[in-house]
């Protein structure tokens, strides 16, 4: 007998959303998708607000990632108030925004690591759900607990002194930013007490990839072989080649790991991406215009941005690139080894974090440049989760007229469902019954890309409407619908 799975809600994920599998009468999965079914208007919400607005208030899409809504769109405002699109702001504006990015990768990729993903590698997906989560790794691993703890308030005090506030900050603002960094702050997070130092920092990234690769000579089947299929990757990289999280060109290569998008300048993104829509998600489905919706999809976030970029420009980062690339060969299709990605990139985000601190820029006062203003202005930064795109136009009364956001778990929406359908085939397929434990391994190919769900959920067309009136008997008297 044919029969419906439901995996409601995905858990130790950002936001809200759920699995769908269908299984025909020989215990077959003939359909999965992964459903979001989480509803965020923002694309709406900012119509008729001042530009200046923006960077502020499209950051209200989410508690987790504000900085980087935040800074691309920032980074938009600052095309439309004639500042350039990333190296034209003065060196203290660039350098106090990539302190402020770089600690929120620091703190983002430690949060999803250590506390969403790590209880599934250190006591197995198999394992009893009151078995899996943070508290247990904190019973069992008090160090790696603790180091998990302040690894992520380091970076949101770094958030902190640049942005103002941790969660919704003001620092970016269009042209440049709104305050230096202080030799007070400075020194409070280059030579604070121990352990709560940007030293002690990279030491502590450099031990949670010794801990991952540790792990997998001892899992390497598994992680390996749990989730992989091939697909495009796209991200932002330096116009030299080299990893930038901040600014740069859009590359994406392809299966073979030959560009299909050659290093583009981020003003143009719309001449090679292209977004459709499903009526059984809230997300939309983005893909590569030349190759078709069929072909053209991609990951992004940190598995990508390790194909697409051609090297890391701190020295420690990489060296574990280097070691990383010798086993994962030029295209890496492994699923969890984006959380060896991950990793790879907090380093390179403690490194940075250190370089920065030691620049003497930061102390400038030069702090906003304008020019000549535009009508239209883009904004492309590499989020925690991947590669993220805002896009607005203005009117003659410095209004939002029109606004697109790409989002980085939007981006991941089809290779999401890919992981879904991979998973869950390798897991249920012809098996007489399905077990917690088989539900869990599809919930940890999603946690793979970190997806934050709040952030990617737009509408198409109009929101549905109903008003049902009830009186005290819980009779219905009246309903209407638009």
């Amino acid at each position: 007998m044919a029969k419906k799975i439901v995996i409601e809600p995905v858990t130790r994920v950002e936001g809200h959303g759920k699995v769908t599998i269908n299984i025909d009468d020989k215990n077959n999965i003939s359909q999965t998708r992964f459903h979001i079914v989480e509803f965020r208007g923002f694309e709406r919400f900012v119509i008729g607000r001042p530009y200046w607005e923006a960077p502020v208030l499209v950051q209200r899409l989410c508690g987790i990632c504000p900085v980087s809504h935040h800074l691309a769109a920032a980074k938009a405002m600052d095309v439309i108030v004639g500042a350039g699109t990333g190296d034209g702001l003065t060196p203290v504006a660039e350098k106090m925004r990539r302190l402020m990015h770089y600690g929120q990768i620091f703190q983002s990729h430690s949060l999803h690591f250590f506390h969403l993903a790590s209880p599934d590698l250190l006591f197995g997906y198999d394992a009893l759900p009151e078995k899996r989560n943070v508290i247990n790794i904190a019973i069992e691993n008090k160090d790696l607990a603790v180091q998990a703890v302040l690894m992520r308030k380091f970076g949101q005090e770094v958030i902190l002194r640049t942005a103002g506030k941790k969660i919704h900050g003001t620092g970016a603002i269009p042209g440049g930013i709104n305050k230096n960094l202080s030799i007070k702050e400075r020194d409070e997070l280059l030579k604070g007490p121990n352990p709560f130092n940007a030293d002690m920092m990279v030491n502590w990234a450099q031990s949670a990839i010794q801990f991952f690769k540790d792990y997998y000579k001892k899992n390497k089947d598994f992680i390996d072989n749990f989730s992989k299929f091939p697909s495009n990757h796209l991200s932002l990289v330096r116009k030299d080649g080299a990893l930038d999280l901040y600014h740069g060109v859009l590359r994406a290569i392809g299966l073979d790991g030959k560009k299909i998008i050659n290093d583009v300048d981020t003003q143009e993104y719309l001449e090679y991406i292209r977004e459709e829509v499903r009526p059984w998600s809230y997300m939309k489905f983005p893909y590569i215009k030349q190759l078709g919706p069929e072909k053209g999809w991609y990951r992004v976030g940190p598995l990508a941005r390790l194909n697409t970029a051609d090297f890391i420009p701190t020295p420690l980062a990489q060296k574990e690139f280097e070691e990383y690339k010798k086993i994962t060969g030029k295209v890496n299709d492994k699923c969890l080894h984006t959380h060896w990605a991950r990793l790879i990139e907090t380093l390179h985000a403690a490194e940075m974090i250190r370089e920065l601190l030691n620049d003497p820029d930061l102390q400038s006062e030069d702090l906003v440049i304008k020019g000549n203003k535009q009508k239209r202005g883009v904004g492309i930064i590499e989020a925690p989760r991947g590669t993220l795109f805002h896009d607005y136009e203005i009117n003659d009364d410095d209004q939002i007229i029109k606004c697109n956001l790409i989002v980085s778990t939007t981006n991941n929406n089809q290779p999401m469902n890919e992981a879904v359908n991979y998973i869950a085939k390798a897991m249920i397929n012809g098996k007489p019954e399905i077990s917690e434990p088989m539900l869990n391994a599809i919930e940890v190919g999603i946690r793979a890309y970190d997806p934050c769900l709040s952030c990617a959920t737009h509408a198409y067309g109009e929101m549905p409407l109903e008003v049902t009136l009830v009186d005290s008997n819980g009779k219905i008297i009246d309903k209407k619908s638009k």
